[in-house]
């Protein structure tokens, strides 16, 4: 059966007593996925609806979080004056607000309703895609109002939080997993298409100040669209609710703080890699050092990012067959591997080589965010099983918490890179960093969680 809503829209009701019913404002009462006859009687068709939308958005907000990536590498040719570090600040500081901003996001869905947050978060993206615009239509646009107006497109970076925490609500535990998954690479994919299309769409209308203000315009009929699809076609459930207490629970177990620093190995390293690889790729290869580095160079950018988006899933499903910590660490070890070699090839000048080693760095980065969520509700479960309660709802806040941390690390990568060139004039000394890093990570990894006597281990994570 049916049950007509006050806006004219139909929503499928459970087969048990239970009436999934609406209100205006689309609000959705007496959801419940676990009902295998709601889920089957139109359960599933409300939350495929609702998570199409959701990664639809959701992908938008990480176009608008790394668009400052791609398109400070045009900068000095239209004009502008800004120094090394101060470039390296337009890219970082996305992430640093973007990181800042998961955690409040985390709770707006069970404020607002994950619908109308969704509609809001959406819209605000308008504000660094218009403000670029603005910003990059006139050289001598000064630079504190440049690193504002970067710092607005942090709001697709806290766009993550809260489509991550409305999608959890939508989907049964045995579906959940992959529905995640599905949001989470749909979004990461936006990095990668924002560093294929701007270089394109630059090219096409010239490499000055004409043609760069399209790297932001060029997105806001995208957004209206998204923002409209959300209105039309999303829903809010009554039935989400925030989790303060368990969020507060999860800040005091030494897990949740462990895995946050293994996802800042991880993702942090996906997300920051992504961010600067463009301006590596001008740095090491651009006029006077190799390559004649143009548009078409510089898109190609956007692998990175897209083989890592590609593999986060992958590296889930590894995870499932062998346990999580133990492909982490493979993939720390292959991190290590990747640092080490484009360390000691670098002074070789192979744009190829170069290519190359980051693509299995991103490959591995990408698998690692995979593995590495997936250890998350599973070393609460091991918790409970050791007589500790509440593990399900400090594995849900953990994960919102995990996730903002770790995307800490889309800052702390390019200025990492910034303080090895400002020190040393290249960018030698932040690879020898991070290979001490991943070694470092990968260790952690291994004497928590698989170590044979630790407390954690006997491969169940």
């Amino acid at each position: 059966m049916t049950v007509e809503k006050m806006d004219g829209t139909a929503t499928a009701a459970g087969h048990t007593g239970a009436g999934l019913h609406g209100t205006r404002g689309r609000w959705l009462h007496g959801w419940d996925p676990e009902d295998l006859g709601q889920w089957t009687g139109g359960g599933r068709a409300i939350a495929r609806r609702n998570l199409a939308w959701s990664i639809a958005c959701e992908f938008l907000g990480f176009v608008v979080w790394q668009l400052w990536s791609i398109v400070v590498v045009f900068l000095p040719a239209a004009g502008f004056t800004f120094s090394s570090p101060e470039l390296f600040w337009l890219i970082s500081i996305p992430s640093l607000v973007g990181a800042t901003l998961r955690i409040p996001y985390t709770f707006m869905v069970a404020r607002f309703g994950g619908r109308n947050w969704t509609i809001v978060s959406a819209l605000l993206l308008l504000l660094p895609t218009l403000g670029m615009a603005w910003c990059l239509g006139n050289p001598g646009t000064p630079f504190p109002a440049m690193l504002a107006v970067a710092a607005l497109a942090g709001l697709g970076g806290g766009n993550f939080a809260s489509s991550m925490a409305n999608i959890t609500f939508f989907y049964p535990a045995r579906e959940k997993g992959w529905a995640l998954g599905l949001n989470a690479a749909g979004g990461n994919l936006g990095a990668a298409v924002a560093q294929f299309m701007v270089p394109l769409a630059v090219a096409l209308l010239a490499s000055g100040t004409l043609g760069l203000p399209v790297g932001g315009l060029m997105w806001v009929p995208l957004i209206l669209v998204a923002a409209w699809g959300a209105w039309r076609f999303m829903d809010n459930l009554a039935s989400a609710k925030s989790d303060v207490a368990g969020s507060l629970a999860a800040l005091r177990e030494p897990h949740l703080w462990i895995l946050a620093l293994l996802y800042i190995g991880t993702f942090g390293s996906f997300i920051g890699f992504a961010a600067v690889f463009p301006k590596l790729i001008m740095d090491s290869f651009g006029p006077g050092v190799g390559l004649s580095v143009g548009p078409a160079v510089i898109s190609l950018a956007f692998l990175g990012a897209l083989v890592g988006s590609l593999a986060r899933p992958w590296g889930g499903r590894l995870a499932d067959r062998w346990g999580g910590a133990r492909v982490t660490v493979g993939c720390f070890g292959v991190l290590a591997v990747a640092a080490m070699a484009q360390l000691l090839t670098l002074p070789l000048g192979s744009f190829p080589l170069f290519l190359l080693l980051f693509l299995v760095l991103f490959t591995a980065a990408g698998a690692g965010n995979g593995s590495t969520y997936r250890m998350i509700p599973m070393v609460f479960a091991l918790r409970a099983a050791d007589g500790r309660t509440g593990a399900a709802r400090k594995a849900s806040a953990a994960l919102g918490i995990i996730s903002a941390i770790g995307a800490y690390g889309g800052f702390l990568v390019p200025q990492l890179l910034n303080a090895s060139r400002q020190a040393t004039g290249g960018y030698g000394a932040a690879f020898a960093g991070f290979v001490a890093c991943y070694l470092v990570l990968m260790a952690v990894t291994w004497a928590v969680y698989l170590r044979p006597s630790s407390a954690a281990s006997l491969g169940r994570i």
